[in-house]
C-alpha cells in the first residue's frame, strides 16, 4: 500500500501543479462549461457498421445514440472494461463511476487486473481473442497498437472522433496538431488516445540539495559541474550536518537510474537512450561525447567517494534511510522531503542544472505534454463504439477532468466561486489521508488514464509547497527544457527489429556503464567500447528513428 500511495501522491501532484501536469491550457473551463451538459460522442451499433454515421449534423448520430447531452444513449447500454487497478476499492461502489453511469446511461462491467500483473493478462487477452469492450487505462504500447490495429482488433478511432462523437479530444487535436499526428500510426489510423497536458515540464523526480547543507556550508548552488565537484569535496571534508562525524553522502543513487537523465542535461543530452536536437539530428546517447563526459565525471567523483559507494547494491529505503539521518547532500526523488523527511517546504532547493565543457550545456529533456502509451481504445467486439468514444470524450473537458480527478462536488472538494472554477479542500472524515480516500472514490489512482489537465481544474487547491514549485521548475528548468523525442510509430518489422536492437544494446551499455564509473574499465577503452555499440546496431537505431521523426515532422 506505501508504493501505491506514492505513485498515487505522484499522479495526484502531476494533476494538482502548474508545474506538473496541467495540460493543454486552451482546453480551459470554458470549453468545459460549453460542453457542461453536452459532451458529444456516441454510439449502440455492431462493429461491422461502426462509424456509418460518423459524418452526421448536429445532434443526430448512430440510432439510438446522441451526439451532444446526457444521458449519452436512449437505452441502458452494458459496456465490458478492462483495466489495470490499484486495489484499494470496489470499482462498482466508486462515486466517480457510479455518477458516470447515471450521467451517461452506460453501465460498466469492470475487468481488472493488479498494476504489476497487467500487462501480462493483456498479453493474454489479445493472444486469446477474448476482448473486452474498452481498454481503460491500457498502457498500449506503439507496437501494439501498430500490431492490433492492423490486425483489425482495434477499431481506428478519427472516424469518430472527426464525425463528431468527441469535441472536447477533437478541439485539442486542433489547437495542438502534433497531439494528434503524435498518436496516429504509419497507417493513417488513430487507435488509442493519450493522457494530455502540455504544461507539464518535469519527466520524472528531479534532484534536490539539502538546504541545511548549504546553510552550514554558507554555499550557493553550483552553476558548472567544476563548481558542482568543489561543493560536493566541501561536503565530505567540512561536517555540514554537524555531528563530528565523516558520514556525509555527498551525492546518492540507486543504480543511477534516479539521476542519469537529469545529469546528462549537463552535457547537452536530453535523453538516456535517443534524442532529437534542437535541429532534428537523432542521437544514441551511449556514444556520444556527452555521454563519455558524464561518464568520466561521476568516476571522478566515485575515485574520491564524493558518490555513494553503495550505488549499485543499495534499495530506494536504504537511500532513504540515509536522507532521513541528514546525511545526503544531492539527490533525487519527487519531492524532497520524501528522502529527508520533515513536512513540504521551499527550504531544500531544486538543482539547477550545470553547464559543463559542452557547448549550449545545460539542456533538460521535459515531459512531452503526452502519455507515451495509449490509455484507452475500443476493440473490434465493442457493439457501441460511438457510445464509447462519447464516455471517454467527457474526460478531455473540464468537467469530465475533475470528476475523475478529484471526485464528485461535496466529498472532497466544493466550489468557492463556481462562476470562475475556484474550488477549496474539505476535511476528510475522521482526518483521513485525503489522498487515500481520493482513492476510494475515482479509478485514476496510481495508473496512467485518458483524459486531460489544466490550471483550470487546481484553482484554489495549491498549497504555497505547490506554489514554490512552479517556481523552481519555471526558474531552473523550463528555459532550458526540450522533450527528447515525440511520440513516434515504426512499422512492425521496424518495430520488432528496433526492439531487439535495443534490448541487446541497453545490457551492454547498463553493464559498461557500471564499469566506467567505478573504473573496472578504464575510460581509455571509449573508442572500442563505441566500435562495439555500432557492431551492435547502434547507428542502424539512429537510422530508424531519425526516419521515423523526419516523417512525424513532415506530416501535418
Amino acid at each position: 500500500m506505501k508504493n501505491v500511495r506514492k505513485a498515487s501522491l505522484i499522479l495526484l501532484s502531476l494533476m494538482a501543479s502548474t508545474t506538473m501536469l496541467q495540460a493543454c491550457g486552451s482546453n480551459d473551463g470554458n470549453n468545459g462549461a460549453a460542453n457542461a451538459g453536452g459532451n458529444t460522442n456516441a454510439g449502440a451499433n455492431t462493429s461491422a457498421n461502426a462509424g456509418t454515421n460518423a459524418g452526421a449534423n448536429a445532434n443526430e448520430g448512430t440510432e439510438g445514440v446522441k451526439k451532444d447531452g446526457f444521458p449519452i444513449v436512449d437505452q441502458p447500454v452494458t459496456l465490458k472494461m478492462m483495466s489495470q487497478d490499484a486495489g484499494v476499492a470496489d470499482w462498482n461502489k466508486m462515486p466517480v463511476l457510479q455518477e458516470m453511469e447515471k450521467l451517461t446511461g452506460i453501465h460498466m462491467e469492470y475487468q481488472l487486473s493488479p498494476i504489476d500483473s497487467f500487462a501480462t493478462k493483456k498479453n493474454l487477452v489479445f493472444a486469446s481473442g477474448d476482448l473486452p469492450d474498452i481498454f481503460y487505462a491500457a498502457d498500449l504500447t506503439a507496437a501494439e497498437q501498430v500490431t492490433y490495429g492492423s490486425q483489425g482488433t482495434l477499431v481506428p478511432l478519427e472516424k469518430y472522433i472527426d464525425g463528431g462523437y468527441a469535441p472536447n479530444l477533437k478541439k485539442i487535436f486542433d489547437e495542438h496538431p502534433d497531439i494528434r499526428k503524435s498518436f496516429t500510426t504509419p497507417d493513417g489510423h488513430i487507435y488509442a488516445l493519450p493522457n494530455i497536458d502540455l504544461s507539464a515540464v518535469w519527466y520524472r523526480g528531479p534532484m534536490w540539495y539539502n538546504g541545511k547543507f548549504l546553510k552550514a556550508l554558507n554555499a550557493t548552488e553550483p552553476k558548472t559541474t567544476d563548481e558542482l565537484y568543489t561543493y560536493l569535496k566541501r561536503v565530505k571534508e567540512e561536517d555540514p550536518n554537524g555531528n563530528g562525524k565523516k558520514d556525509e553522502v555527498p551525492l546518492t543513487s540507486v543504480k543511477l537510474d534516479d539521476l542519469r537523465m537529469y545529469f546528462l542535461g549537463f552535457w547537452g543530452i536530453y535523453n538516456e537512450q535517443y534524442y532529437a536536437d534542437k535541429d532534428g539530428k537523432v542521437h544514441y546517447t551511449p556514444q556520444e561525447e556527452g555521454y563519455k563526459g558524464y561518464l568520466t565525471f561521476l568516476n571522478r567523483l566515485w575515485k574520491e567517494d564524493l558518490l555513494d559507494h553503495e550505488t549499485f547494491s543499495q534499495t530506494g529505503d536504504q537511500k532513504k534511510a540515509k536522507g532521513t539521518s541528514n546525511r545526503v547532500a544531492l539527490f533525487n526523488d519527487w519531492f524532497p522531503y520524501f528522502t529527508l523527511g520533515g513536512e513540504a517546504s521551499g527550504d531544500n532547493p531544486l538543482m539547477t542544472p550545470v553547464s559543463s565543457e559542452i557547448a549550449g550545456s545545460p539542456v533538460y529533456g521535459k515531459h512531452p505534454g503526452l502519455s507515451s502509451n495509449g490509455t484507452f481504445a475500443i476493440s473490434s467486439t465493442n457493439p457501441a463504439p460511438e457510445a464509447s468514444m462519447r464516455w471517454v470524450d467527457y474526460l478531455y473537458s473540464y468537467e469530465g477532468a475533475t470528476l475523475f480527478g478529484q471526485g464528485p462536488e461535496n466529498l472532497l472538494w466544493k466550489y468557492k466561486n463556481a462562476d470562475t472554477h475556484e474550488k477549496e479542500w474539505l476535511p476528510t472524515e475522521g482526518g483521513k489521508d485525503r489522498e487515500e480516500v481520493r482513492g476510494t472514490i475515482t479509478p485514476n489512482y496510481g495508473i496512467v488514464t485518458p483524459g486531460m489537465s489544466s490550471s483550470e481544474l487546481t484553482k484554489g487547491l495549491k498549497s504555497d509547497f505547490d506554489a514554490w514549485l512552479d517556481n523552481e521548475t519555471a526558474t531552473k528548468l523550463t528555459p532550458i527544457a526540450k522533450a527528447p523525442f515525440p511520440n513516434v510509430y515504426l512499422t512492425n518489422e521496424q518495430q520488432t527489429e528496433a526492439t531487439t536492437l535495443l534490448s541487446d544494446l541497453s545490457t551492454y551499455v547498463t553493464q559498461m556503464e557500471a564499469k566506467f564509473v567505478t573504473g573496472q574499465e578504464p575510460l581509455t577503452n571509449w573508442d572500442n567500447y563505441v566500435a562495439q555499440l555500432k557492431k551492435m546496431g547502434s547507428d542502424r537505431i539512429v537510422e530508424l528513428y531519425q526516419s521515423a521523426y523526419d516523417t512525424w515532422n513532415a506530416s501535418k
